[in-house]
C-alpha cells in the first residue's frame, strides 16, 4: 500500500503550494514515478543535492567570507565533488566532518551573519542528502551514469539583474523557488513510488521547505524594501518552465517530450 502523507504534512506544504504558481503537471509523476525512470530520478536528484550545496557555498564566497575561510568552503565541497565527478572512492564520514569549516565573522553587517548562518547549515543537510541519495543509488545497484543539466536553474538565472545587491537578492529569490519546487515534487513522487523511498522523499520535506523560507528571508532582508513584484517576475518564469514541455525528464523539467505526446494521445484516444 503507498505511503500517505498525513496532516502534519500537509499543514507543512500548505505555504509551499501557496507560494508556486503550479502544481507539477500529473503527467510528469506518471513518468518519473515508473521503475525503469527511477534510476535517472535518483542520479539527478544526486546531483541536485551537491548543487544545491554548491550554490550556497558560492553565496557565502562572493558575500560573506574572506578568501582563507572561502577555501574552506571549498574543501568541505571537495569530498563530494570527488566521488560524483571523479568516482573517487568516499573517505569515511567521520574525515568529511573535518571539513566543516569553523567560521569566525568579524566587520560584516548583519544580513552577511545571517547569510552564512543559513547557509552553513544548508550546506550540511544537503551534504547529509546527498550520502543518503547515494547509498539508495549503491544499495539499489544502479549504475551512476553521467546526466546533463535541466534547463530549469538556468531559465531563472539568466534573468539576475547586474548590480550586486540585486543580483544577490535575485539569488536568494531563485534559491527559494527551487526549495519550494524540490519540496513539491518530493510530496508528489512520493504516493506513486515504493514504501521505502516514499518515505525517504517524506523524510527531506521539512528540510526543504525551511530551505525555501530561509532563503526568501534572507532576499526581504538583503532588499531591505518589498521583493514582491521581483518575486512575482520569477514565479512566472517557474511557471513556464514547469509546465512546458522538456526535451528529457530531469528532477526539475517540464514534462518530457515523450510523456506529453502519451498523455496526449491517451486524451484523444
Amino acid at each position: 500500500m503507498p505511503v500517505q502523507l498525513t496532516n502534519q504534512y500537509h499543514d507543512l506544504l500548505a505555504p509551499i503550494y501557496g507560494f508556486l504558481r503550479c502544481p507539477t503537471p500529473a503527467a510528469w509523476i506518471q513518468h518519473a514515478s515508473q521503475p525503469e525512470q527511477l534510476p535517472l530520478v535518483l542520479i539527478d536528484h544526486l546531483h541536485c543535492e551537491l548543487k544545491a550545496a554548491q550554490s550556497a557555498g558560492l553565496l557565502l564566497r562572493r558575500y560573506a567570507l574572506n578568501d582563507a575561510m572561502g577555501q574552506q568552503v571549498l574543501d568541505w565541497l571537495r569530498p563530494y565533488e570527488d566521488r560524483l565527478y571523479r568516482k573517487q572512492h568516499p573517505v569515511d564520514q567521520g574525515a568529511k566532518n573535518k571539513q566543516v569549516p569553523r567560521i569566525r565573522l568579524e566587520d560584516v553587517l548583519p544580513w552577511q551573519e545571517r547569510l552564512v548562518d543559513r547557509m552553513v547549515l544548508l550546506m550540511k543537510e544537503e551534504l547529509h542528502h546527498f550520502d543518503q541519495v547515494f547509498e539508495i543509488i549503491e544499495q539499489r545497484g544502479f549504475e551512476l551514469v553521467p546526466v546533463t543539466a535541466s534547463r530549469y536553474a538556468a531559465g531563472m538565472l539568466r534573468h539576475i539583474r547586474g548590480k550586486e545587491q540585486e543580483g544577490l537578492v535575485d539569488k536568494l529569490i531563485i534559491g527559494a523557488i527551487i526549495e519550494a519546487r524540490s519540496c513539491e515534487r518530493f510530496a508528489a513522487l512520493a504516493p506513486n513510488v515504493d514504501d521505502d523511498l516514499a518515505r525517504f522523499y517524506i523524510s527531506l520535506l521539512r528540510s526543504e521547505a525551511r530551505h525555501y523560507q530561509d532563503y526568501l528571508a534572507l532576499a526581504e532582508e538583503v532588499a531591505g524594501s518589498p521583493i514582491a513584484e521581483r518575486v512575482d517576475f520569477f514565479l512566472a518564469l517557474e511557471q513556464d518552465l514547469i509546465e512546458s514541455v522538456d526535451s528529457e525528464l530531469r528532477f526539475h523539467s517540464g514534462v518530457p517530450e515523450s510523456a506529453a505526446l502519451a498523455s496526449k494521445q491517451g486524451l484523444t484516444a
